[in-house]
């Protein structure tokens, strides 16, 4: 498979993203330890854990964002060492957790940009490139926003226009680092049925968030982060047990499982 400049190997059989036993060292101080991941296709992870865990740094380091400095991430078989530019953004999409919002820009203008990792320098978007930004918009769900300014957007729906910009990339991974946060219900289920659907369609997602229900509800599978390092992987059934959560968060809860649905009981203990 071809991509940008150089042919690369990809292997077909290979999980979209294999990382081990990453490491990340800012400064002098390290910040992650060792964390590990696989995705494969049609399947959400979701990364979970306390704040300052590590996890947004983990997922900037296997994007790409953040070079890490031990442990190996492969992209569907590809060292990331061999992938820059635009050969990483067809492995993968990242949708950051604060957006910035240039003045002015419309959504049809920002998805155009998600779009631009696949032209020339001075190439213009071709009738094919606009078929799959066309696509991207109505799959995020914002068709009729094109012309909006994302300066007036609600915290939901600019959330969308970044998952917009993402899928027009191509890329068959999307790793979103809390696109929920700060939203209300109906947004945060919004999104999450949206991510759901990307994965039904075959697509891997890597979703970083706070909140173990949601966690629990959309993911195949969790990583459970603590101190910079994996300490637990599997099912949300088999992993967020009370006592992993007792250990972890440092709360007496339980994740209850019915018909479907899941539900996060707290006992807020008074520690003075």
């Amino acid at each position: 498979m071809a991509i940008g400049r150089k042919t690369i190997r990809i292997d077909e059989r290979a999980p979209l993203l294999q990382a081990s036993g990453v490491q990340v060292t800012i400064g002098k101080k390290r910040i992650l330890e060792s964390a590990d991941l696989t995705l494969e296709r049609g399947e959400l992870v979701a990364i979970v854990g306390p704040n300052g865990a590590g996890k947004s740094t983990f997922a900037r380091g296997f994007c790409g964002l953040r070079r890490p400095d031990g442990g190996s991430v492969r992209w569907m078989g590809v060292d990331l060492s061999e992938l820059r530019g635009r050969r990483l953004a067809d492995m993968r999409a990242y949708v950051p957790q604060r957006a910035q919002v240039p003045a002015g820009v419309t959504v049809q203008a920002a998805v155009n940009i998600g779009r631009s990792t696949h032209l020339k320098p001075l190439q213009g978007l071709s009738s094919e490139d606009r078929d799959v930004i066309a696509e991207s918009i109505a799959r995020a769900r914002m068709e009729g926003f094109e012309d909006r300014d994302l300066g007036t957007l609600s915290g939901g729906e600019m959330q969308r226009v970044q998952i917009a910009i993402a899928l027009a990339q191509g890329s068959p991974v999307l790793v979103a680092d809390e696109p929920t946060a700060q939203l209300d219900l109906g947004a945060t289920a919004a999104i999450s049925k949206m991510l759901r659907e990307l994965v039904s369609e075959g697509m891997g997602v890597v979703l970083i968030v706070h909140d173990l229900a949601l966690a629990a509800a959309i993911a195949d599978r969790v990583v459970v982060m603590s101190h910079g390092r994996t300490i637990a992987t599997g099912t949300p059934e088999a992993v967020l047990s009370s006592q992993l959560i007792s250990e972890v968060w440092g709360v007496e809860a339980e994740l209850v499982h019915k018909d479907g649905r899941s539900a996060l009981h707290v006992e807020w203990l008074d520690h003075h």
